[in-house]
């Protein structure tokens, strides 16, 4: 049992205010995104910030919903994921994990260096660019997510993989946002 107050205080000492882990799909999103608002909306929080977090919180959402890799486990197969958020005196985190199968990581490494590399007018001409130039994929993206959450934090976005098995690695998304205005 102590466990219980091992991950109390670890939540504590983290800042977090919500965490969610398990099978990510459209109702358990919903419930989560619903939760983040009311904790949101009782902080008394700046709008424009309100508006920027929640953003944040649906693409990372979407992210996992959509892009998650399944897990196979024997026959169970599963979308098993995690979602954070943590807030501090000057930023909140919005935090992911979730599998994908290591054949995909390089791709998706470049991507996020990619825009890691990028400043603000970079971003909004690649935003532009996507969606002028791209159609949807076959799991229902068009690339625009990461370049949203990069565009709405100001800031850069963190991201490891650390290694699951032979077969996935585990994908942890940081996006840090500001509680001051521009």
């Amino acid at each position: 049992m102590n466990f219980i107050y091992d991950l109390h205080r670890t939540m504590m000492s983290q800042n977090l205010i919500l965490v969610y882990q398990g099978d990510f799909t459209q109702e358990s999103t919903k419930s989560i995104l619903s939760m983040a608002e009311r904790n949101l909306d009782s902080s008394g929080e700046d709008s424009s910030i309100k508006r920027k977090v929640f953003n944040v919180m649906v693409e990372a959402l979407q992210n996992i919903v959509k892009h998650s890799d399944e897990l196979v486990d024997g026959q169970t197969r599963s979308h098993a994921a995690i979602f954070l958020i943590g807030k501090e005196a000057n930023r909140y985190s919005i935090m992911s994990g979730n599998p994908v199968q290591k054949t995909n990581v390089p791709k998706l490494q470049k991507s996020l260096d990619h825009i890691n590399g990028l400043d603000k007018d970079g971003l909004k001409e690649l935003y532009k660019e996507i969606i002028k130039n791209t159609t949807i994929s076959e799991k229902g993206g068009a690339g625009l997510g990461f370049v949203d959450m990069a565009r709405k934090s100001g800031g850069k976005l963190e991201f490891e993989f650390p290694e699951m098995n032979n077969e996935y690695c585990f994908f942890c998304l940081k996006v840090n946002v500001p509680r001051e205005g521009e």
